[in-house]
């Protein structure tokens, strides 16, 4: 290794004053260019993603504020429904369908009971009631006396189709579940 240097040393020794400050400013701009791509560079990189991973955390937790917002809304609504089942009327569906029906000058065509998934903490029960020939008006009075009951109803589904006879009367099919704590 010695003698490589002492070689080197030679040759910059035989150059002339103009050549050796050449060969100086060459190889000062080639440690520049290396101290600049082996330490400036890689932490502007680790900079650069450190600002990449700070923008994406920030994102993250405006997400989670956002869901937590979402679920306590959900939540609220949750307990309004719940303590509207617990202290509301208990009744027999069927019958609140009848007599809801009747106020609404709507005749049910058929109510069937249909199978409800089981829960711990309530029982519901679903109908599916089939109308035959009703006006838009009926319907909409019939639909908005079952949401606004005192009883807790909730519509499930909904299916409306008008008839061929007579374009201007509907056929209507929907569930309709109630719900009751269990004990």
């Amino acid at each position: 290794m010695s003698a490589w240097l002492a070689r080197l040393r030679a040759w910059f020794d035989a150059l002339s004053a103009r050549e050796r400050a050449l060969v100086l400013a060459a190889g000062a701009v080639l440690g520049a260019a290396l101290l600049l791509l082996g330490l400036v560079m890689p932490a502007f990189r680790a900079g650069a993603a450190a600002t990449a991973r700070v923008a994406t955390a920030e994102q993250e937790l405006a997400a989670v504020a956002r869901l937590r917002h979402e679920y306590d809304e959900v939540q609220g609504r949750l307990s309004t429904v719940e303590q509207r089942i617990r202290s509301g009327p208990r009744g027999e569906i069927f019958t609140t369908l009848e007599r809801l029906a009747r106020e609404s000058a709507v005749k049910v065509d058929s109510m069937e009971p249909r199978t409800a998934p089981a829960s711990d903490a309530y029982r519901e029960t679903r109908v599916q009631v089939a109308l035959k020939g009703v006006t838009l008006a009926q319907l909409v009075n019939y639909l908005h006396r079952i949401d606004s009951s005192e009883q807790v109803l909730s519509i499930k589904s909904l299916r409306i189709r008008s008839r061929k006879d007579r374009p201007e009367m509907l056929d209507v099919t929907f569930t309709v579940s109630s719900f009751e704590p269990v004990g």
